[in-house]
């Protein structure tokens, strides 16, 4: 019996690699997990990215990576809004925007000090790098991609802080959509599965918990960064220049179980 053949790369068998040539792409959280999948998929298809973490050595290590094709990997808190507004002033323009940037107590969630930094750094840090780089997407008629959760659809007991907050991105994108379009800003929001990054880990790392969720899953397999990707990499491109306001699951099947 032969071995199951791994897909190809995402940008390698679907998007041209000069897809976003020229196109200028900031990815807040993209110095890991998730945000760092986008952001290599935007940098193989031809755009000039901009990573962020949390602290300076998440940017550092990005940038150490042999891997890395992004333009630069930068320290941001996206709690500080003149901090926010300093990493967009230096931009030269802006075309695309991901907002990746979030954290996840499970347990301590129900602490309401917690509880509400949860909501400050994934809702609010969110809304925050929206308004600041409006008006630079403005002007190239850009386009925002949110990372919302199948948690914006459900209840989460051990975590209501991070499952509010992505309620509320899902929520947000659909109201920036609406707010932005005179703008010709476009305004969506992925809404990933269980996919294995290091935020995971500890599920991925209990046999019980793991198994509960791989029998929920009708793909049968935890998620990949590149999984979701590709679908971000759809949203910013031209074939989705009529959606807006969308919240796409992207969760091999989990929500229909």
């Amino acid at each position: 019996m032969s071995a199951k053949r791994e897909a190809a790369p995402m940008s390698e068998s679907t998007f041209r690699d000069d897809l976003y040539a020229g196109r200028v792409a900031l990815v807040s959280g993209g110095t890991s997990g998730i945000g760092a999948g986008i952001a290599d998929a935007l940098a193989r298809c031809g755009a000039v990215v901009t990573v962020t973490g949390a602290t300076d050595d998440e940017a550092e290590a990005a940038r150490s990576e042999p891997s890395f094709r992004c333009r630069d990997a930068r320290k941001l808190d996206v709690r500080d809004a003149q901090a926010i507004g300093k990493l967009v002033a230096d931009l030269p323009r802006l075309d695309i925007l991901v907002n990746c940037a979030g954290i996840i107590r499970r347990e301590s969630e129900h602490d309401p000090e917690v509880f509400a930094d949860v909501i400050d750094v994934n809702l609010t840090g969110t809304m925050r790098l929206c308004a600041a780089a409006r008006p630079l997407l403005a002007k190239a008629a850009g386009c925002i991609v949110n990372t919302a959760s199948v948690l914006s659809f459900s209840g989460g007991g051990l975590v209501p802080g991070y499952s509010a907050s992505k309620g509320g991105v899902a929520q947000l994108t659909k109201s920036l959509a609406i707010a932005y379009a005179a703008d010709r800003i476009r305004v969506n929001a992925i809404a990933p599965g269980w996919v294995a990054t290091k935020l995971t880990q500890p599920l991925q790392d209990d046999p019980g918990r793991s198994a509960a969720i791989l029998a929920r899953t009708p793909l049968g397999r935890w998620g990949r960064p590149d999984d979701i990707a590709g679908v971000a990499v759809f949203l910013c491109s031209p074939a989705a220049l009529f959606i807006t306001g969308a919240v796409v699951p992207v969760d091999g099947g989990y929500l229909v179980t």
